[in-house]
């Protein structure tokens, strides 16, 4: 990557990759762990802990700047109650990529993007 790239373009345009990872961050948070390419959970990780920090603040306006990205009312209610006050004690660290085999058919890194325990 060049300098002062900061995201993937994973061959989409802007509005395609926006609702590629409100996909995933919502379905991260349904299911506290997701399968994806590499790529993919790299960038979904980013995303993902800067919503649960953002989470931990559990203000209104804080729950609607989650609402414009995670597309799932319930996936919300549970960022907020469960997922935060589970990190109110972090400092970062609240999500991990696992790498996996390639995937079968065209041998893309696969990974796990998962919630750590704390």
């Amino acid at each position: 990557m060049g300098t002062g790239v900061k995201t993937r373009k994973l061959n989409r345009d802007s509005g395609a990759r926006r609702a590629l990872f409100r996909d995933l961050v919502t379905a991260l948070f349904t299911h506290d762990k997701i399968h994806t390419t590499l790529p993919k959970a790299k960038e979904t990780k980013k995303i993902a802990d800067k919503l649960v920090s953002l989470a931990q603040d559990n203000t209104l306006h804080a729950r609607r700047q989650a609402g414009r990205l995670i597309a799932d009312r319930t996936a919300l209610k549970r960022l907020f109650d469960t997922v935060a006050p589970r990190y109110e004690k972090g400092r970062g660290g609240y999500t991990r990529v696992v790498k996996d085999a390639q995937r079968r058919g065209d041998a893309t890194p696969m990974a796990f993007v998962e919630l750590v325990q704390k």
